[in-house]
């Protein structure tokens, strides 16, 4: 934390990372920085863990906002076909998603026991991955509520969703977490939780009520990224995170664990 005597604040540090200031402030900023080596060293630290996880995820930050999720164009073609009255945008989201992943990439499936995907775990899926795309990138943002908040953020996400929550401790697997943030789903809101490792590498768990049947595990790969899927107790579940199937596994294992020990036992 920047001490509040130094004419520096810590958010000129960051917009000085992130080559967000304007040139005469950032001369400053570099001036002031030689003159304060611990600051300068904590400068390089962030600067290192961006251009880590530009290097990991650099590519997603050029692919295009998927068209579903551009709020103007749902409207638009509502209006068009004149269905925008009294339709909610997670029933828009939802629709438009289904079309947008079955035109999307190749799919693999992965199931412990026979299971089929249906329409609702494909937009849970897609969902998720879209999010991650959209903040596993993010330096200075990546959640709205730290991980260090973490009653706040249960019971804050757990009411939005209604439904208790579990925020599961992947410490074990090296993964600290970094927060969570609420988020528009198919069928309401979502959930949505982020861990990074010590080299930058960064996995999410989103999650939802969700309209379809109970699932077992399912894979899906797209480029560079993957995500295991599963629905229990009509809540939707999808772990992100970089396309190394045996890492992604053991991950969601842990997750699908300790969620499971601490749902209520069915009657």
């Amino acid at each position: 934390m920047i001490d509040r005597e130094f004419p520096v604040t810590e958010d000129e540090l960051h917009a000085y990372v992130d080559g967000e200031l304007p040139a005469d402030r950032s001369e400053t900023v570099g001036a002031w920085l030689a003159a304060n080596p611990d600051q300068a060293a904590l400068v390089a630290a962030w600067r290192a863990q961006a251009d880590s996880i530009r290097a990991r995820y650099g590519a997603a930050v050029s692919e295009p906002v998927p068209e579903r999720l551009q709020l103007d164009q749902i409207i638009k073609n509502d209006i068009t076909h004149g269905r925008a009255r009294g339709r909610s945008f997670a029933a828009m989201a939802a629709a438009a998603a289904v079309v947008a992943f079955i035109a999307g990439g190749s799919v693999g499936w992965y199931a412990h026991g026979a299971s089929t995907p249906s329409a609702a775990t494909d937009i849970f899926a897609a969902e998720a991955l879209d999010a991650y795309r959209l903040y596993v990138v993010e330096v200075r943002h990546p959640v709205e509520v730290p991980g260090s908040e973490l009653a706040h953020l249960k019971q804050w996400l757990s009411k939005r969703i209604g439904h208790d929550l579990s925020i599961p401790d992947l410490s074990s697997m090296g993964l600290k977490l970094v927060g969570g943030r609420l988020l528009p789903g198919p069928t309401g809101a979502a959930a949505f939780y982020m861990y990074e490792g010590p080299s930058g590498e960064r996995f999410t768990i989103y999650c939802a009520k969700s309209g379809g049947p109970e699932t077992a595990l399912q894979f899906r790969s797209a480029e560079q990224l993957a995500s295991f899927t599963w629905v229990d107790d009509k809540i939707g579940y999808v772990v992100s995170g970089p396309a190394d199937r045996a890492k992604l596994e053991a991950v969601t294992k842990t997750v699908y664990e300790q969620i499971d020990k601490s749902a209520p036992k069915k009657s």
